[in-house]
């Protein structure tokens, strides 16, 4: 039995070699000097745990720069499940759902998470080595863009002063001007935008465009629309759809600016200013940016009390 079980696998190698040119005796004998695979090796723990270089002696820097490396690893893994949507021909609302809900996991734990930050550090030393971070600032994380581009369509990203009166068929280049998050790097009087939106556009500009265009019609928002009928009034898939708008732009957003307040504010030692120099507090509530990624599904009077 063990004999017909060895040749039915060799069988389908050598099949598998054989679709693309290969020859299986090549890959079997590169078997003979291949080396186990470790824990270590697979995980690539060694290089995992050397990408933590702090620019002061004070400890608590390190749980910063963990936590902050934590958190872009989980945006990662919330792409790599968007990508599966997006890209997923005849989608099913029950894949849908399931993948829908595993990104919400990913961001339920993100905003759990925040107690790390909030009282996983002593104020004092958070007061200290935040100084040294000038101008670099979260804000900068190119991954959250992404995941916002992939999340809805462009218009519901745009700064709510100016949503009604752009053309959804605008260009890529006009719109991005108008993304809400301009607002933080922008001063609107002059136009001149601070060091900080420069260098975040001079090192990501090109790849949001394209990433803008890319998503334009594969969106979250626009793979859902796509649905039919019968599929879009799924009360699971609208539970998931709502429970993932929620969480990010509200849960997550104001947990995220409750910490911001702790150390910047009630601490009683910060300037009351952020790193990269944003109106922080507008920047980040929820109520002053209104950023719904779809706000179809929410009804007006959720729509009117938005944040708050």
């Amino acid at each position: 039995m063990e004999n017909n079980n060895s040749e039915a696998i060799l069988k389908e190698i050598e099949l598998k070699y054989q679709a693309i040119d290969q020859k299986t005796e090549t890959h079997l004998e590169g078997l003979l000097w291949s080396k186990p695979i470790t824990y270590w090796d697979y995980i690539q723990t060694d290089a995992l745990l050397n990408l933590q270089i702090q620019r002061t002696i004070l400890p608590d820097e390190m749980v910063f720069i963990m936590y902050h490396q934590v958190n872009e690893l989980i945006f990662k893994m919330i792409l790599w499940e968007m990508n599966q949507i997006s890209y997923c021909e005849d989608i099913k609302a029950d894949f849908f759902t399931e993948r829908l809900m595993r990104i919400s996991r990913y961001f339920d734990m993100l905003t759990t998470s925040f107690g790390i930050m909030e009282d996983g550090m002593e104020v004092d030393q958070y007061m200290k080595f935040r100084n040294t971070l000038t101008p670099a600032s979260g804000f900068q994380s190119a991954q959250y863009r992404l995941i916002e581009f992939c999340s809805t369509d462009l218009i519901n990203l745009i700064d709510y002063r100016y949503r009604s009166s752009i053309d959804k068929n605008a260009s890529f280049e006009f719109t991005f001007e108008h993304l809400y998050w301009q607002a933080a790097g922008k001063d609107y009087q002059t136009g001149k935008k601070s060091f900080l939106l420069e260098e975040f556009e001079r090192k990501y500009k090109g790849m949001f465009l394209n990433h803008m265009e890319e998503y334009k019609t594969i969106n979250i928002w626009q793979k859902f629309k796509q649905l039919p009928d019968a599929d879009q009034k799924n009360p699971e898939l609208i539970k998931a759809m709502r429970h993932y708008d929620h969480t990010v732009n509200i849960t997550w957003v104001m947990q995220h600016l409750n910490v911001a307040i702790k150390y910047i504010d009630h601490s009683g030692k910060g300037d009351g200013e952020a790193t990269g120099g944003s109106d922080w507090r507008k920047y980040m509530h929820p109520k002053y940016q209104r950023r719904i990624f779809f706000p179809e599904l929410w009804t007006k009077d959720e729509l009117a009390h938005w944040g708050e």
